[in-house]
């Protein structure tokens, strides 16, 4: 199955000059949404994968289904006061501001191996930030996989030494 034939593009959203990639055409198609979810099952069932991570809120439609047939735990990776427990932070810039996400302090265990899951990879500075907030909290990133990947925007060159897999590649 192609895809790409399910994101649309969005001229001038959510600013003149970009160009957004809506996901959201391929989540209304549960024969497209389940095939990017088998494909990446596929991908990382027999990895050496200890718990499934992703920041909010794209990246949780993906990290859910993904972590229940992997069996694994899910991390989430959320905005200051969203989670109810005690957390490590991290804060980080991005091309429009700065951000900041949290996880709980047992999100993950000592060494785990955790896959970082997102929507969409463009510049990578929450993909980044995830996998250091995954590492301060005493894990180790065993990949990073996206559903679409921005190539021209060479976010995967801010994830090096990590993996980097996506679906979809502009």
């Amino acid at each position: 199955m192609d895809l790409a034939q399910y994101i649309r593009d969005i001229p001038d959203f959510p600013k003149p000059g970009i160009l957004f990639k809506d996901i959201t055409p391929l989540l209304a198609e549960p024969r497209a949404f389940q095939d990017s979810i088998d494909r990446l099952y596929e991908r990382y069932r027999a990895a050496h994968i200890d718990a499934v991570a992703a920041a909010e809120a794209r990246g949780f439609l993906f990290a859910a289904p993904l972590a229940l047939r992997l069996q694994k735990p899910l991390v989430p990776l959320r905005k200051p006061g969203k989670l109810p427990y005690r957390t490590y932070s991290l804060k980080y810039e991005l091309e429009y501001g700065s951000a900041e996400l949290h996880i709980h302090i047992d999100g993950v265990s000592e060494g785990a191996r955790v896959l970082l899951v997102d929507d969409l990879l463009a510049t990578g500075g929450t993909m980044r930030a995830g996998c250091q907030l995954i590492e301060k909290a005493g894990g180790q990133v065993a990949a990073c996989a996206f559903l679409v990947e921005l190539g021209f925007l060479n976010g995967r060159d801010v994830l090096k030494p990590h993996e980097v897999f996506s679906l979809i590649r502009y």
